[in-house]
């Protein structure tokens, strides 16, 4: 399971959702947070989630339980942009008139 934050969903990932997920007996999840830039690995062992590695920026990723490939973290970063508040319209403000005067 993989599970991206955002700001408005980050306690929900954090603390029920990871709940469910150790009931459900996932064995695997991973958080991806791209305001940290971060990866954060865990893999259940019994009913608690254990940290099995914490990735930042481009370091290479090769992890269960896709650990049989591998791949930079900073390419999910390239196309993510983090909008802090929301964006402002665009006004258009007219031009000056201009006055052609003849000689």
């Amino acid at each position: 399971m993989c599970e991206v934050h955002s700001p408005s969903t980050r306690k929900l990932d954090l603390d029920s959702k990871q709940a469910i997920y150790a009931r459900e007996d996932v064995g695997c999840l991973w958080l991806l947070d791209p305001e940290a830039l971060t990866l954060e690995a865990f893999r259940l062992h019994r009913t608690e989630w254990v940290l099995i590695d914490r990735l930042s920026n481009h370091a290479p990723v090769s992890l269960p339980p896709f650990d049989a490939i591998s791949f930079n973290l900073g390419d999910l970063w390239t196309s993510y942009t983090v909008h802090k508040e929301p964006p402002r319209k665009l006004t258009i403000e007219s031009e000056p008139e201009l006055t052609v005067t003849s000689k």
